[in-house]
């Protein structure tokens, strides 16, 4: 029997390091110069033009983030010539920082990765993003690599999906995730409100994350992933539309946004917590969110009929009693709003996404190690803390990562917050 529970119990999978992508200053995009290239463009009506700028001062989103050098231009073209540049821009350096970080002596030689998966939602080029990168760094011949495309905003904990079921079955092995959104070639130039948005919204940005299941890297790790929950819900029809690619009347492209984005991602947090929660809630919490669904079900099928219309809301669950932190997907400030409230969290809880969405923007499927790189700058992450990242994305999809920090992390350590961490949180103002 002891021998049939090893051989079967999981592998722990290891996060080593990880480091995301700071962009020089000469890229940088406040609001102001962002309303002013909108207005120089010549590709937008009035209408338009002040669409964007309400949206964007309503939007959380800060005097620093940034955008890659194709986008600055006056009505920018996209080419695959652009976006490969601004592939290269972004996961180059973060690859060869993290592979060459010296904490705790770890040091790693692109020989030594076993496995890479790369995710970008909105670039798939020939040769993949993987292959640019093995082409680079000169990994070996046999490495198992993956580019993932169309998977949205939550594409990088899916990343780590993969990655963590290809370490369950290979022994001994490293893999490098990469996580990135592409925003030169997906500028909208049209006028259909619903599309703007992402032009308003979407950032320069990118993550790169060390994992292994080797034993002998466990004393050099910063985490353990403990849980992975994902969920689809792309049988509904509105939920698989919610953010949708495509063209509008006049065959100019880009990604709507419907406004029925948030109840969908509401009722795809419902789900994912519903499976999660049974993992990581005590069971006194377990047993009160169960006792007022029951309750609910039988007042519903007992008063049915009446008219006061009155129903008994479900118990949530206190979810602080099972994580110390949360990286909550900075895709705006209505989706860290409705997270805040519907799981009723404080201020502080959200501070790292609200302070991501400030200083980047919204960078797609890194936002989560920007949040994560944040707490680890402030000095909050200690050993034995849990942290759960939550991410959305088209599909329509919510992931959920649960890492458990297993060593003394040093908040010392140069970070892409480090050099203005004193400088946050700041007032972001309502709008």
């Amino acid at each position: 029997m002891m021998i049939l529970y090893f051989s079967t119990k999981p592998k722990p999978v290891y996060l080593l390091d990880f480091a995301c992508y700071q962009p020089p200053n000469t890229l940088r995009v406040s609001p102001s110069n962002f309303i002013e290239h909108v207005e120089r463009s010549g590709c937008f009506n009035q209408e338009s033009k002040d669409f964007q700028e309400k949206v964007l001062r309503r939007s959380g989103i800060g005097n620093e983030t940034f955008l890659p050098i194709s986008v600055h231009e006056v009505c920018p073209t996209p080419s695959i010539k652009a976006s490969k540049a601004e592939i290269e821009q972004v996961l180059f350096p973060i690859v060869k920082q993290l592979l060459s970080k010296q904490r705790k002596n770890l040091r790693i030689n692109p020989r030594d990765i076993d496995m890479l998966v790369t995710n970008c939602s909105l670039f798939c080029p020939t040769p993949s993003i993987s292959s640019m990168v093995i082409s680079k760094f000169g990994f070996r011949s046999d490495i198992k690599c993956f580019s993932l495309s169309g998977m949205g905003c939550s594409a990088g904990i899916l990343a780590i999906s993969l990655a963590k079921d290809l370490l369950k079955v290979h022994n001994n092995s490293i893999a490098l995730v990469l996580s990135m959104e592409a925003v030169s070639p997906n500028g909208y130039q049209g006028q259909v409100k619903s599309m703007l948005l992402s032009n308003v919204l979407f950032r320069m940005g990118g993550a790169a994350i060390l994992l292994s299941n080797r034993k002998i890297d466990k004393p050099i790790a910063k985490y353990k992933l403990q849980h992975l929950v994902r969920t689809h819900t792309g049988s509904d029809d509105n939920a698989y539309k919610s953010v949708f690619q495509h063209s509008d009347d006049d065959g100019k492209q880009g990604v709507s946004i419907s406004r029925s984005l948030i109840h969908v991602a509401a009722k795809a947090l419902t789900i994912n917590v519903s499976w999660l929660g049974p993992l990581v809630l005590p069971y006194s919490e377990q047993f009160r969110y169960g006792l007022s669904a029951v309750l609910r079900q039988v007042w519903q099928s007992s008063f049915s009929s009446s008219s006061s219309g009155r129903q008994l809301t479900i118990y949530v669950p206190n979810f602080k009693m099972a994580f110390e932190h949360f990286c909550i997907h900075a895709g705006g400030r209505g989706v860290i709003d409705a997270l805040e409230d519907s799981l009723k969290l404080n201020k502080e809880d959200v501070e790292a996404s609200r302070m991501t969405l400030y200083r980047f923007g919204n960078t797609s499927s890194s936002s989560v190690w920007y949040e994560l790189s944040y707490l680890e700058a402030k000095g909050r992450v200690k050993k034995g803390d849990r942290v759960w990242q939550i991410a959305f994305g088209s599909g329509f999809k919510c992931n959920s990562a649960v890492w458990k920090c297993i060593s003394n992390l040093d908040s010392s350590e140069a970070n892409t917050w480090s050099d203005i961490i004193n400088m946050y949180p700041v007032e972001v103002p309502e709008m």
